[in-house]
């Protein structure tokens, strides 16, 4: 496709993040060292707004194909890039007040490689082809090596950055193993046609061993961009190390583009497989049993370990860790025979990693506050909180309320129906399993949980008044009331979810 013929309008949303991210690197440049560079996080709002406006607009549009079928716009995409650009413009927010030259020495960076990681997650969700879906997965994860260890005279943050870039390259071969094998057997990289082709090779039933092994590289080497088992080891250490914004950031929008590109390739390619004779999604059946070990033991070692935890950030990154199990459980429970039960449990997931980003995103805001103010990370820095700031200390119950999955959230609504549907599968007794290693870990998740309200509300801590910034403030408030909102009126959401999703998108990709 010749580029001048290209209809560039569709691109709006990712070209307005590009434009944004290349205006603050030259500013950043042309800036004097000492100049107040917290402009770029307001014009980065500004700009990501612009980008929503874009992404809503194209909302129930039929599916377009870009660059020669690598590239689609379709509601699976846009969903997803909602997700991105809200989340990623509270991280800028968060930043404002909390970024400053004392920390990062070149400060200016922090604010366009965020947006450099935006536009990878972008790219992700909507990709058609594994090359264009590597390349936004090498955007996104190279950004957020740097991110992490962008505070240089921290100790902490470079080895945080060390070993996500360690982990990070080890998992992106494993992936490109992976899908290598997947090439090798069908001669192409475009995912509609890997669903076309693919079929017939598994039929001769030659090269199955290969498929297999193709598919389990795939996982383990997407399951570190959203930290399941087994590769979740680095999440404690790079969230402990990273400026918390970066942190939440890699515990929303990194871990929602991971789960993005999971859903576009087994939805797209690995759902096509058929046994012929029986009329049987045999591979897709044989393979949610991997995803529901991988699910279960995420949720109990994600869990577990976080009970032991006293630094807060830690103790955050294993309860994100076990949230992807949670998140995980739909796919891993699917039937592919039953379209009614499909849709409900891509609803469930979608709803959920909503959900997830209010809550988790506004408990960050809280610790954003308290972890800057106390000067320290540990749990004790949330002492007294609650008579220190009475507003603070509610909102950060309420979001550790709905993480754990407790009435009156949005965490509650979306866990409790990924719940049901697991138990509603039939003849698939790894669902129940599911199901109830969800209902036991969310019980022992309880103990983390109240553990940073007995802090607030039962321990005796500092006098001083709590300030809070602007920007936090903003986040805090909105989080709360999405969280809340939801909880109350989920299905509010869940007809959002069903008027601009279209499951067909997903598994043709509008052909």
């Amino acid at each position: 496709m010749n580029l001048l013929e290209l209809n560039w309008g569709l691109l709006a949303p990712e070209l307005t993040i590009v434009i944004l991210a290349a205006v603050i690197t030259l500013a950043d440049l042309i800036m004097k060292d000492k100049g107040d560079r917290k402009i770029f996080a307001y014009v980065s709002i500004a700009g990501i707004l612009l980008s929503i406006y874009f992404v809503v607009q194209d909302l129930g549009e039929p599916v377009q194909q870009l660059l020669n079928d690598s590239y689609r716009i379709d509601s699976f995409g846009n969903l997803f890039k909602l997700i991105f650009l809200v989340g990623t413009a509270f991280v800028f927010l968060m930043s404002i007040h909390h970024i400053d030259k004392e920390e990062i020495e070149y400060d200016g960076e922090y604010y366009y490689l965020l947006l450099t990681a935006l536009l990878g997650a972008m790219i992700m969700s909507s990709s058609a082809d594994i090359i264009t879906l590597y390349i936004g997965l090498e955007l996104l994860s190279l950004s957020s090596y740097v991110l992490a260890g962008i505070r240089r005279k921290n100790l902490k943050s470079n080895e945080a950055g060390f070993k996500y870039v360690i982990v990070g390259g080890a998992s992106s071969a494993i992936f490109l193993y992976g899908t290598s094998f997947i090439y090798g057997i069908t001669g192409t990289t475009n995912l509609l046609e890997l669903a076309n082709r693919l079929p017939e090779t598994f039929a001769t039933g030659e090269y199955n061993f290969f498929i297999y092994l193709g598919f389990l590289m795939i996982v383990v080497g997407l399951g570190y961009k959203i930290s399941v088992v087994p590769a979740y080891m680095w999440a404690p250490d790079v969230y402990e190390g990273a400026p918390t914004p970066v942190t939440a950031f890699l515990s929303v929008v990194s871990k929602a583009a991971g789960f993005a590109i999971i859903l576009r390739m087994f939805m797209t390619v690995f759902t096509s497989l058929v046994d012929t004779s029986t009329n049987q999604y045999f591979f897709f059946d044989q393979m949610t049993l991997y995803l529901s070990v991988i699910a279960g033991l995420t949720m109990i070692i994600g869990n577990t370990m976080a009970v032991r935890q006293r630094n807060i950030k830690r103790m955050m990154a294993l309860s994100s860790v076990a949230q992807a199990g949670y998140i995980l459980v739909p796919l891993a429970s699917m039937k592919l025979a039953s379209a009614q039960l499909v849709e409900a449990n891509m609803s469930n997931m979608i709803f959920y990693l909503m959900a997830y980003l209010l809550m988790n995103l506004g408990a960050f805001a809280v610790i954003t506050v308290v972890t800057k103010d106390t000067g320290t990370e540990e749990l004790n820095a949330f002492a007294g909180l609650y008579h220190r700031s009475p507003l603070l200390g509610v909102a950060m119950t309420f979001f550790l309320l709905s993480l754990a999955g407790l009435p009156v959230t949005a965490g509650f609504i979306g866990k409790f129906n990924i719940f049901i549907s697991a138990l509603t599968v039939n003849n698939q007794q790894s669902s129940y399993w599911l199901a109830g290693i969800m209902m036991v870990t969310s019980v022992i998740s309880y103990f983390y949980y109240f553990n940073i309200g007995r802090q607030m509300y039962m321990r005796n801590g500092s006098n001083r008044t709590l300030s809070v910034p602007f920007g936090l403030q903003l986040v805090i408030l909105l989080t709360f009331v999405g969280t809340f909102a939801f909880g109350l009126v989920p299905n509010v959401l869940y007809d959002y979810i069903a008027n601009h999703f279209n499951l067909v998108d997903l598994f043709t990709m509008g052909k």
